[in-house]
């Protein structure tokens, strides 16, 4: 692997498949700096574009040698990349251009915003239970009223919801 400026940044590629290997601070940052997923986007040439299919192979981290997980980026991006949790990520060839113009695009604040609802619904579930537990343990309602108490709690968080 050879050392390769990406703006300011220094990551290393590989002269053979050219995929891209970068510490999780540097890819923070660029994550952050439009200036450097500029960088990113101008080393890209029209004809690099395409999505080239190929065999799944987990990769080891370049310096742990342990074997990296797998993730879609953001969830939801549809760029799989090799992840290392102490130490970087491995880009394949053109899956960094591809997370750039996903961010660019308003991805992450769309995955940020879908996770953030996922978890007030996860919340609001978890209250109605805890209420129709307490109503139930202090026997102000029997089995068949938790139900009915569950939706109505369900119509009133919606009210809430939508009125604002």
């Amino acid at each position: 692997m050879q050392v390769v400026s990406i703006g300011n940044s220094k990551v290393l590629e590989c002269a053979k498949c050219l995929g891209l290997w970068l510490d999780t601070q540097s890819f923070e940052k660029l994550c952050a700096d439009k200036e450097q997923q500029s960088a990113v986007l101008g080393n890209v040439s029209l004809a690099d574009r395409s999505i080239q299919q190929t065999k799944v192979n987990y990769v080891p981290c370049p310096e742990c040698s342990q074997l990296m997980n797998r993730a879609n980026f953001a969830r939801c991006s549809g760029v799989i990349i090799d992840l290392c949790k102490q130490h970087g990520i491995w880009f394949d060839r053109n899956e960094l251009s591809r997370i750039v113009e996903f961010i660019r695009s308003g991805g992450l604040e769309k995955s940020r915003a879908k996770e953030k609802n996922a978890l007030e619904e996860e919340r609001r579930k978890l209250q109605q239970e805890q209420l129709a537990l307490d109503m139930q343990h202090s026997g102000i309602m029997d089995l068949g009223e938790r139900d009915r108490v569950s939706g109505i709690a369900s119509a009133s968080g919606l009210l809430k919801f939508l009125l604002g």
